[in-house]
Formats: structure tokens, sequence, C-alpha cells
């Protein structure tokens, strides 16, 4: 199942976008080498110290890697990165600033010429080119650009996702970019760069609230945890102080909801609520109705209704109870990983694979800062007193 094993990718990259594409290549067996830089590496090891000291988005997007440190700027570990990228990489992956790897000579023009079966993915902000080309670009920015955040919150206040979406959608973009790209070399032998836009990755993703604001229209509503343009979906409270989630999706649901749910059946023909549209229109009626008939419920006795109605619904979970979830649990989802704090758990990759752990994804080490500097280098033909100058020098 390791599909990139004997694959070499070189990565320059920092925070979230390129390290989450890399990590999935790693995942399917590819050796990923993370270029770092000396005494800091990326920036991202020190966003916390939530995951036993060590940062929780690091040990996300990091396992499996190998970490070599080496001052880009100067002139000796400059050569060493070039012979690296040259006789070693299958793949370059950066998310540096824009124009920054073109001036340390490892933009997809100049390696192409030297080797033209390289491929080459490039994440940034906005693009290579365009007027929004230099702007900083972070992943809240992203979700503002998009539009993403000006329909998501309530009535009254617009919010971010939690995650980093707009991270997330680039290095998944990457990530089936760079695949698409080795599928290509392997029928063609030659390389290819590739162009990921964060904006244009969470813009692709933000298409449903852009069609429905079509041509001037007015876009969807911001309404919380609920959704925008079916109704009842969302958020109810019950009587015991807790909450559930539910959605209906059709009329055969909603005549359910009523007969089974609320045990109101006469509900079901109410002129006010015949079509989604009607009940979106006057979500506030239908809201108090269905909190007042949730309030004589407890949680779970709610969830038994629309259960036994064949109702969708979900519990509102915390963090812990996503690590407790018996479902992950029944399906295996979860691995142990090493890390310079010890061993962690890591969600097994969404996918099938197979039972035993040893024939599925690579889930190798999340590594220390530098901790392959010396043995990458050594493949290089760097020997013991080469590795001390270069350590004298500050190179490495």
């Amino acid at each position: 199942m390791q599909a990139l094993k004997g694959l070499t990718v070189v990565t320059l990259e920092h925070a979230i976008a390129a390290p989450f594409a890399t990590r999935q290549l790693a995942d399917l067996g590819a050796r990923v080498i993370k270029i770092e830089r000396p005494g800091v590496g990326d920036f991202a090891r020190g966003y916390d110290a939530r995951v036993r000291g060590l940062a929780s988005h690091f040990v996300w997007t990091n396992r499996s890697k190998e970490s070599l440190t080496l001052d880009v700027k100067h002139p000796e570990a400059a050569q060493l990165l070039e012979r690296l990228v040259l006789e070693k990489a299958d793949v370059v992956v950066q998310n540096l600033a824009p124009g920054a790897a073109a001036r340390l000579g490892l933009g997809y023009e100049r390696l192409s010429a030297l080797k033209p079966s390289l491929i080459v993915c490039d994440i940034s902000g906005y693009g290579a080119d365009g007027p929004y080309r230099d702007k900083k670009a972070y992943d809240l920015l992203i979700q503002s650009e998009a539009g993403f955040v000006s329909v998501t919150g309530t009535a009254d206040e617009p919010c971010k996702a939690g995650p980093s979406i707009a991270d997330i959608a680039a290095g998944m973009y990457a990530y089936s970019n760079i695949l698409a790209a080795l599928l290509e070399r392997a029928q063609t032998g030659k390389g290819r760069h590739i162009d990921i836009s964060m904006l244009e990755s969470l813009t692709e993703w933000t298409s449903y609230p852009l069609y429905y604001a079509f041509e001037g229209a007015p876009p969807p509503p911001r309404t919380g945890a609920a959704h925008a343009t079916i109704y009842p979906y969302g958020p109810f409270p019950t009587g015991d102080g807790g909450s559930v989630m539910l959605g209906l999706q059709n009329e055969r649901e909603w005549v359910n909801f009523c007969e089974k749910v609320l045990q109101q059946p006469g509900l079901a023909q109410d002129p006010r609520f015949t079509g989604n549209a009607k009940r979106v229109a006057a979500r506030a009626e239908l809201r108090d109705i269905i909190v007042s008939a949730f309030a004589a419920l407890t949680a779970p006795q709610v969830v038994e209704r629309l259960e036994m109605a064949q109702i969708a619904n979900a519990r509102v979970n915390t963090m812990q109870e996503v690590w407790d979830h018996p479902q992950l649990k029944a399906r295996g989802r979860w691995r142990e990983v090493e890390t310079p704090a010890g061993t962690i758990p890591a969600l097994l990759p969404p996918g099938s694979w197979p039972t035993d752990p040893r024939e599925g994804p690579r889930m190798d080490p999340v590594p220390a800062l530098g901790q392959h500097t010396h043995a990458i280098l050594a493949e290089l033909g760097v020997d013991a007193e080469g590795l001390r100058a270069l350590q004298r020098a500050e190179a490495i």
C-alpha cells in the first residue's frame, strides 16, 4: 500500500499547507527530507507545547520525515541543497515567501533545465503572479479573502473555521496535483511545475455559497451551527441541558420528524412549513416548536426518537470525546507514533488499509530538529571532518 516507496521529496516548508501535503506523500511511502533552519527549524515547532512539550500543529503534519538543517543562504549549504535536489529528489515542494525559492536557485525553470524529470510544487497565498502575489497570507486572512468568513458565524458576528482550512485545502490540492504529476511523468518521463494558491483552493471549497449568490443574489445568511438554506438542520437544546444536532433533507423525513420525533403529526401539513423554502422562511416559529417539544426530553431520548424515525443526527462532541469516539475505536483507526517526547496516538490516514500495521501506511516518528542531518549529508559524500567544518561555519 506504500505506492510512493522509492520516491524522494525534498521540501522547504513551514507552517501547515506544505507540511500537510508532504506528510501525506510520506504516508504513501515517499522519503520526505525536510529542510529546516539550524537552531530554529520550522516555526510551527514553536506554536505551542501541548503534546508533551511539542507543538500540536507540528506533530500532526511532520511524522515520517527526515529533518536536515541547512542555512540555505550559506554558500556551502546552498551547494549541498542543490546536490541533494539534483541527485536524490523526484519532487521539490516549497512554501517560502513568493520568489524566495527562485532567488535560492530552486525555481522550476532553473531546476527543470538541470533535471527535466523533476516535479516542483510551489504553494503560496495568492499564486505565482497577479497583483496579490507578494501580499502576506495566513490562514485567517485567506479565509477572509475567499469569502468564507462572510458566510460563517452568527447573524451578529462572522467567524473563522476552527481548523486551518485554507492551509488544509491548499495542502490537499498540492498532494493531489503531485500525485497526478507523478502519473504523468510515468508516461512521459517529464516533470511539471505546480502552482498552488491558498486563495484558489479555498475559493473552490466555497463555491456553493458563491453560486447561491450568483449574479448579485443575496448570499446565504450566517446562521451559526445551523444550515443556512435547509431547515430544520442544526443544533437544538434538550431538557437536560444537552444539545442534539439533526438534519432533514426531504419531505418524507419532515413527515417522519413530525410524527415520530415531535409526536405532532398534524404539523406535517401545516401550510407554514410545507416545503423546505417555507420552513427556512419560518425558521424562528418552527424552532420554538421544536425547542418546546425537546424541553421535556433528555438528549439521549431525543436521539432515540431521531434514530427510530431514521432522521440524521449527531452529538456535538468535545475534543476529548473525539479521542474516545467509539466508531474510530471500533474501526481500529488509531496507531502509535514515536516523537522526541515519547509515543503518541495518531489517526490512521483516511482510506482502506490492511489490518496489519506493518502493511499499512507509513507512520514513522516525528523528527527532532536536525536529527538526520549527518546521515543525509553522508549520503552526499560529506565526511566527518566536512561535517565539523560545516558546523563551525554554522552552515548546518
